[in-house]
């Protein structure tokens, strides 16, 4: 498995790479998602890699195109933002905030927001 850095990390998600993606995330990972669907009160939360990886999987096997922005990693903590464009057009805005440990994923909180 690759070791989690920002490069490796733009590498996976702008090649659609949901099985690299997917093997940055503890056993017990959560990911948190707060969207218009999904609001604070309510976010979608996926628990387990088995679940991140099924996820991962619909995500990547759209056809969209993933742009990583910015990252920055620091200690146990990573930070990055994405921007998705579907073949419409239509765009999603994507920053996220992860917790580390032992070198993976434990806790993400991501925050979208979609073109109307």
């Amino acid at each position: 498995m690759e070791t989690l850095t920002i490069p490796a990390l733009r590498r996976a998600i702008e090649s659609r790479d949901g099985q690299t993606l997917a093997g940055f995330y503890a056993d017990d990972a959560l990911l948190r998602i707060i969207d218009q669907e999904n609001p604070p009160s309510r976010p979608q939360e996926i628990k387990g890699r088995e679940a991140i990886t099924a996820y991962y999987d619909d995500v990547c096997g759209r056809t969209m195109t993933h742009s990583v922005d910015t990252g920055i990693i620091e200690g146990d903590r990573l930070a990055f933002t994405q921007t998705c464009t579907y073949p419409d057009g239509k765009r999603v805005f994507c920053s996220s905030n992860l917790e580390l440990s032992g070198g993976k994923i434990a806790r993400q909180v991501s925050i979208q927001a979609w073109d109307p």
